[in-house]
């Protein structure tokens, strides 16, 4: 059923817009208390002055304690520091782990603080550092990953390495690595990540991989990569068996005897690409994402259970046709819980073990984030939706007596005026069914004639949801005045398999025929002036604009912000070996195939002003993808501005650098036809005519 967020009152308000954003409180995924009764997120402010972030840790009563005092009930500051992130109650209450970096710290360690308060105490002092932090079941140790040479013994040496390499005057990359970098870092040093563990009580840390040849994959692990059974004496943990790791190889998991350090391969035969071990409390089970992806480089995946001591493997509920994430085992060890994404939303949902379909029991919005008490009682999860930035919630044990447990945005929100957000569903390529999100501007009224933005999402495979975006935000695009479109074309996450591979090796097509659909369909609802159609879209939804350029003339201008411009210059990417299965061919071996695909094969036909912006350390879309864009349109006499950032990545992640990017972004779609915070009556677009 299509949804509608209604616009708050909004007389004698402004919009949102950039500053208000980056004055937003940004809230993380929760951690609870064994007992439920309390959550601990990490929030972090931006202060624009400065250009810096900070994050500290918070505590949130759950409204699940009865009888607790007034003074109980209210969230509280736990940390001061700047970076203190990834809170993890320990089993037994008593502590929290969190990683930070302050100001001894060359690298972020792991830290440890107790729930009542006072000052968090340092638990490693590893030059290599620690992150993703996950303690053992007994609550006497923790683990946590840290990048280390698989050539040295001990703490000292890689001090000793990464001193010298650090003082070394070359700073040259070399490799015969097919795979050398990664997003916007290089993995050229030699470092690997390992699970480690550390003793609580005396700080003493060891590599629990050292001397098994195995590592996590190199791309940038999380705590949903390796787990600890019940017990303790076993690790699993996700592993690329290939001797040279690669985005495009099978992973498997393997399980390390944490005593003898004798390790196997629990998914050598399984034929999928297996990740993210996940032990069942009583020590039965072990469930993972499985992907095939022998089959399609896409697949969504499915969740398997394995028996560990008959080594039965289960697939759980096969038929569901939709993705998990971040999975937690019931504390009765009969059921998964994930998160979902289905048709625009991320919902928290519960995977039983029996033949049962999955249910739904926390609706999105987008759920970023969820925990549960120790005995499966009280849920807690950070949820956001298109009217609002995410918010700490919790729930029973089964979805129900949802409560907001925080409210540290009410105020600002409050000041300023948001539009409405509506759901439709258009007729797309071949008149197939897409989904459409559309955002008015705050004081919209359908008498008069708005300018159009489409917001085209990146992936190709991902999808705009009911949520919240910081780079991309639907309000304060619409707060300039723009009706803003949000079309879940084919090839979007969310739908399915089927859907999702409907544009493998035919890109741009069926999506521009989505694209424009939508623009027909709000066309014809008579509130949109054709004359001033906008279309934007960043890394995949930039290619769809410069695409868009050499297959339209009706959108008076584009912006691409880190658009893939050219298949065969985007060799140059860290991901180059999926173009063979993207695409259906290299282009040395069918390059007709690529060139159909390829945005530069049309921009003959380009004549819409178009705005470039790229980051100097994107690796995921070269840089010069939007240099060459930018080059190819002057030399052909196209308007186009170029927005270059030497310190940001495939994103813009400083304060101040998107303040930039938001004044350029609407100063160039007001000189070509854009209209700053209004729509005009059908008198007044008569005498401007």
């Amino acid at each position: 059923m299509p949804t509608t967020h209604r616009a708050r009152p909004s007389r004698g308000k402004p919009p949102l817009d950039a500053e208000a954003l980056w004055a937003i409180k940004r809230i993380g995924a929760p951690t609870l208390s064994t007992d439920g009764q309390l959550a601990c997120a990490p929030v972090t402010s931006y202060d624009m002055d400065r250009n810096v972030g900070s994050t500290e840790l918070w505590l949130f009563p759950t409204g699940a304690a009865s009888g607790a005092s007034r003074a109980a009930n209210k969230a509280r500051r736990l940390t001061a520091g700047d970076k203190d992130s990834d809170p993890r109650w320990s089993p037994d209450g008593r502590h929290i782990a969190f990683t930070a970096k302050r100001k001894d710290d060359a690298e972020a360690q792991v830290y440890l603080i107790a729930p009542d308060g006072g000052e968090a105490t340092r638990l490693t002092s590893l030059s290599t550092g620690a992150t993703a932090v996950k303690w053992f079941p007994d609550g006497k140790r923790i683990a946590f990953v840290s990048w280390v040479w698989r050539d040295l013994d001990g703490d000292a040496a890689q001090a000793k390495r990464l001193k010298s390499r650090k003082d070394d005057k070359v700073k040259a990359h070399v490799s015969e690595r097919g795979e050398y970098r990664y997003w916007d870092h290089w993995l050229t040093d030699g470092r690997e990540p390992h699970v480690f563990v550390c003793d609580v009580a005396t700080g003493r840390c060891r590599d629990l991989l050292a001397g098994t040849g195995l590592a996590l994959q190199p791309w940038e692990p999380t705590p949903d990569h390796y787990d600890i059974s019940p017990d303790g004496r076993e690790l699993a943990l996700t592993i690329d068996p290939n001797v040279e790791p690669a985005m495009m190889n099978r992973a498997d998991i393997a399980v390390v005897d944490l005593k003898s350090g004798r390790w196997r391969n629990l998914t050598a035969d399984s034929g999928m690409s297996d990740e993210h071990p996940c032990y069942s409390p009583d020590g039965r089970y072990i469930a993972w994402h499985a992907y095939d992806t022998e089959r399609s480089y896409n697949d969504q995946g499915h969740l398997r259970v394995i028996e560990r001591k008959s080594g039965k493997v289960a697939v759980i509920a096969p038929a569901f046709d939709r993705a998990t994430q971040h999975l937690q085992w019931t504390p009765d060890s009969r059921a998964l819980l994930s998160l979902v994404e289905d048709r625009g939303r991320v919902g928290l949902w519960r995977h039983p073990l029996s033949n049962e379909l999955p249910t739904q029991l926390v609706a999105g919005g987008v759920i970023s984030g969820f925990a549960r008490s120790a005995d499966g009682r009280v849920l807690a999860y950070a949820r956001d939706s298109a009217m609002h930035p995410p918010a700490l919630f919790a729930a029973q044990g089964d979805g129900s007596g949802e409560r907001q447990i925080e409210s540290m945005n009410r105020a600002l929100l409050a000041r300023h005026a948001l539009g409405e957000v509506r759901e439709f569903t258009v007729k797309g390529w071949h008149g197939e069914p897409v989904q459409m999100f559309v955002t008015y501007p705050p004081r919209f009224e359908a008498r008069k004639k708005w300018p159009l933005m489409h917001s085209i999402h990146g992936g190709p495979h991902a999808a705009h949801h009911d949520g919240w975006h910081y780079r991309w935000n639907g309000q304060v695009f619409a707060g300039q005045g723009y009706v803003v479109a949000a079309v879940n074309y084919h090839g979007s996450s969310g739908f399915g398999q089927k859907f999702l591979e409907t544009i493998t090796g035919r890109y741009g097509e069926k999506e521009l025929a989505d694209t424009e659909a939508g623009t027909d369909f709000l066309l014809r609802q008579g509130c949109i002036d054709r004359e001033r159609l906008m279309a934007t879209g960043g890394s995949y939804g930039g290619f769809m604009v410069a695409y868009m350029n050499g297959h339209t003339d009706r959108y008076r201008a584009y912006v691409c912000h880190a658009g893939c411009y050219d298949w065969v210059a985007m060799m140059a990417t860290d991901g180059y070996r999926f173009f063979a299965k993207e695409l259906g061919a290299f282009h040395w071996d069918d390059e007709p195939r690529v060139m159909r695909q390829s945005p530069h094969h049309y921009v003959k036909n380009a004549k819409t002003p178009t705005l470039v912006i790229h980051g100097e350390l994107d690796y995921r879309v070269p840089a010069t993808q939007g240099l060459q864009y930018y080059n190819t349109l002057k030399a052909k006499g196209v308007a186009a501005r170029l927005v270059y950032f030497p310190d940001e990545n495939h994103w813009i992640l400083k304060p101040q650098n998107s303040r930039l990017w938001y004044r350029e972004f609407f100063a160039w779609l007001t000189a070509h036809g854009g209209a700053a915070r209004g729509g005009s009556s059908a008198g007044a677009k008569a005498k401007r005519r």
